[in-house]
């Protein structure tokens, strides 16, 4: 079962894996980005050394750049190693997915090759999954388009933890290797469209050269392309796409035309799109498809002129970021989900329930009786005096709101009708038992059926995370006293049936406690006191009770 730790781990690794991504799209040219890949794998994987080999025309590899160790950078920036020696370190040792690991062991045959090598030194490793200094990793960079054209490789070495990186290490440097093979190919698309451009404006000699390799960069490119109009009545409006833009949206050239991308932006995207300048602007928003469906772009927008005093035109380069969305949306859910039950995490439960939360105790609580009916018949200066309004609603600063519903308890010994968040702390009672009775495996059963057992029993608003262990807890808001009570009983009542697993029946039973979320407090004591409350009632309960649910 996965440690309570591990997705605060894997949601640091996921900040600083979304950051080295995102610094790949701020470089300008194609030697910055080479450079911004590599000091992204020093900065954001967790690597001492990082290494980009990238292909050259004749088919060998020469490092394009290094970090971590300036040293080694000006011994072997701009060596090269043949195509030869790299397919062969390319179908050597494990293959790690999409990645290539070369242990020591076998590496010691690739010492004299001719591919640039940096040797690191250090001890010997103690544990299995030490990293040695002679171990090697490789992620080779595919060109965009679903082909196995091979763009180049990126070497790492010597990570900082000092052991080799399990499947969450592996997949974020893999998923890296993919968005800096993105990276340089686009740098490599807007060099080219660069020098075309820079062609059509000071070449009108070379006009018509200049504009057959502008169309054909423009037709032929991978990504979408289009050209829209500048100013006057029409502006916005798309003048030319290209294949590959007909294709993403679903639409055919002459259909296109017809629209300006402001009549294709998804309703919520569109002040992105106003607010992005046409002045060398970009954007990640989404563009409608024939079907109805919505697709995640990144705009990038440049001013092209067409003669030196004509009229101007925005050239627009649309890529396609679908999947990368879905994948930083996968990690999200990843980093705040229990990868077992799949329910929120204790990370997840601590912001939902910090959400309702704020620093000062509800109004009623600091309002007098008087206070009070000023705020009945509508005296507002009165209430809001204290920094309240009659609408529970806390102001902020002069005529200013914060739009908070402060969260308040209902009376601990009377009902007297207030509705608030209850904190509905479980503890599993026998669980500890199948485990040693019968394994982890029957335990992990266990936890999933239970999850789901109380995932059902909860309205649609609610939220049941799993704490840790066999702990879980219940947010259900807009409950009294008795309608908490009342839940608890439901859901023990919920997990007491026998569970099947690998064709047994087992059971256990639960232990609830019942906490009140209110302002005033953090989500640390409440989740505290429903824990306490859970354990006095767990002891006011025989044994044999327990064990029966």
């Amino acid at each position: 079962m996965e440690a309570e730790s591990e997705p605060y781990v894997r949601l640091a690794t996921m900040r600083q894996l979304h950051q080295a991504v995102a610094d790949l799209n701020t470089a300008r040219s194609l030697a910055d980005t080479l450079q911004t890949v590599a000091d992204g794998i020093v900065a954001g994987l967790g690597y001492e050394l990082g290494c980009v080999n990238l292909v050259r025309p004749d088919g060998d590899l020469v490092v394009a750049a290094f970090a971590g160790n300036s040293a080694a950078e000006a011994l072997i920036t701009g060596r090269v190693g043949s195509r030869a020696s790299w397919d062969r370190r390319l179908s050597m040792g494990e293959a790690w997915d999409g990645l290539r690991f070369i242990p020591h062991t076998e590496g010691w045959v690739l010492l004299d090759d001719d591919v640039p090598q940096w040797h690191t030194e250090g001890p010997e490793p103690r544990f299995e999954d030490e990293w040695h200094p002679l171990d090697r990793l490789y992620a080779p960079m595919y060109a965009s388009g679903g082909g196995m054209d091979l763009l180049g490789v990126l070497s790492v070495d010597r990570p900082r933890n000092g052991r080799r990186p399990g499947a969450w290490g592996r997949e974020a440097l893999q998923m890296y290797a993919s968005q800096a093979a993105i990276a340089i190919s686009n740098a490599r698309l807007r060099a080219n469209m660069q020098r075309a451009l820079v062609r059509l404006e000071r070449e009108q000699q070379a006009l018509r050269a200049s504009e057959e390799s502008f169309r054909q960069a423009f037709e032929y490119a991978p990504s979408g392309m289009a050209i829209a109009e500048m100013g006057g009545d029409q502006h916005g409006r798309l003048l030319r796409t290209n294949d590959a833009l007909c294709r993403l949206l679903g639409r055919p050239a002459s259909v296109l035309r017809r629209y300006s991308f402001a009549d294709l932006v998804h309703p919520e995207d569109i002040g992105t799109l106003l607010r992005t300048s046409a002045e060398g602007g970009r954007a990640e928003l989404r563009l409608g498809r024939r079907d109805g469906t919505y697709l995640w772009v990144s705009l990038r927008n440049s001013v092209v002129a067409d003669t030196a005093d004509g009229p101007r035109f925005l050239l627009t380069h649309v890529e396609d970021i679908e999947e990368r969305k879905r994948n930083e949306l996968n990690l999200a859910h990843r980093a705040s989900h229990d990868a077992l039950t799949g329910l929120p995490n204790s990370a997840e439960l601590r912001a939902r329930l910090s959400a309702r939360l704020c620093e000062r105790p509800h109004a009623s609580a600091t309002s007098t009786a008087i206070e009070a009916l000023d705020a009945a018949y509508g005296d507002v200066e009165a209430s809001s005096a204290h920094g309240y309004h009659a609408d529970g609603y806390e102001a902020d600063g002069p005529g200013g709101y914060d739009h908070h519903v402060h969260t308040a308890a209902p009376h601990p010994e009377r009902d007297d009708g207030t509705k608030g968040l209850a904190v509905l702390f479980c503890d599993l009672d026998g669980f500890k038992s199948i485990n040693d009775r019968f394994g982890h495996h029957a335990g992990d059963a266990v936890l999933i059926e239970v999850a789901r057992r109380l995932t059902t029993c909860v309205r649609d608003g609610d939220t049941v995370a799993r704490l840790g262990g066999d702990e879980f807890v219940v947010l259900a808001d807009g409950l009294g006293a008795a309608d908490a009570a009342d839940l608890a009983v439901r859901l023990r009542n919920a997990i007491i049936p026998p569970i099947r697993v690998d064709g047994r029946a087992v059971r256990v039973g639960a232990s609830f406690g019942i906490g009140w979320a209110e302002c005033g407090m953090t989500d640390e004591e409440v989740l505290h006191s429903a824990d306490q409350r859970m354990y006095v009632e767990k002891r006011s309960r025989s044994k044999v009770h327990r064990r029966a649910g």
